[in-house]
């Protein structure tokens, strides 16, 4: 697939890098090797990921292995300042800009994306950071996450750069996007309730490629759905599909995802050398219309 609005080309499963920091030199030689061995070489990170160690952990293996740059697709994300606020003004871009690069040893981003929505955003200010980080040849796209329509049109009007990106959390269980488009107008319970201004078809109208976070999760990071006793039914049902289409339970999850015709990039945060190869093979796979319907209802979504 290519990141639409950009010149970025990539595997529709991106591999999220938070959960690298403290691997040790053959656990992250490992972990990258079997990645690019199965094609995919998009790589997410932020900046507060093991508070920067996981950028750096990455950075070293790369340089370790011998990695050309070219080969790699690396986004990283930046604005939280954890458990003090959000910060997305001109200076903590920049800063955090600088810091990302250094601690992944390469001279530029493919993408670098606002990581959540600050309350005192000024949008000036980040069109002013992206000008120079366009300009100085330090991030060639620029994207959001967890943003809604109003926000990103908000930054539109003072940013030149397209916003190609948006990260939202999205999974079996967690399918808030969809659900209210299905339940339009139906009285009696709050299924149809827009959350997030509409930003499914919104990204689609304007050519913003979603990565939808946790694919695995149900909850706020509550843990995984896959074998959870909470979750009896759509266990069965992935179990069933899985064997029906040759994958595993975690790779049927992935594949509910790219199902979808708004052409999502997928965000997993295994790094498990093994769960990366089994979810690698979902790209492959498109099942049905009526299996789809299957599983969203099996995870407890009901159809008006």
């Amino acid at each position: 697939m290519v990141i639409r609005k950009s010149t970025v080309s990539s595997p529709r499963i991106a591999l999220g890098a938070m959960r690298i920091a403290g691997m040790t030199q053959e656990q992250a030689d490992r972990y990258l090797s079997t990645a690019l061995e199965c094609g995919l070489n998009y790589f997410d990170h932020a900046d507060i990921y093991g508070g920067g160690q996981s950028e750096r952990i990455f950075g070293e293996t790369v340089k370790r292995l011998g990695i050309a740059r070219e080969k790699l697709v690396i986004q990283s994300k930046c604005g939280i300042v954890p458990g003090k606020m959000y910060d997305l003004s001109k200076e903590h871009i920049l800063e955090s800009a600088d810091g990302i690069l250094e601690r992944l040893q390469t001279d530029y981003l493919d993408l670098l994306l606002l990581h959540r929505p600050d309350a005192l955003m000024e949008p000036e200010e980040v069109a002013e950071a992206f000008d120079i980080l366009e300009e100085t040849g330090k991030v060639r796209a620029f994207g959001v996450s967890n943003m809604d329509p109003g926000q990103i049109e908000l930054l539109k009007k003072y940013v030149e750069q397209p916003i190609v990106v948006n990260q939202m959390q999205f999974s079996l269980t967690n399918a808030s996007m969809v659900t209210e488009g299905i339940n339009v107008n139906i009285e009696g319970h709050d299924r149809g309730l827009v959350r997030d201004g509409g930003i499914l078809n919104y990204c689609r109208r304007n050519d913003i490629t979603i990565q939808a976070w946790s694919p695995l999760q149900f909850g706020m990071f509550a843990g995984t759905f896959l074998g959870h006793p909470d979750f009896p039914e759509l266990n069965g049902e992935i179990d069933l599909l899985a064997e029906k289409y040759g994958l595993t339970p975690e790779g049927i999850a992935v594949a509910w995802i790219l199902r979808h015709p708004a052409d999502m990039q997928v965000v997993v945060g295994t790094t498990n050398p093994e769960r990366i190869q089994n979810m690698a093979r979902a790209q492959k796979v498109k099942i049905s219309r009526e299996d789809w319907y299957r599983l969203y209802m099996a995870a407890g979504n009901q159809l008006p």
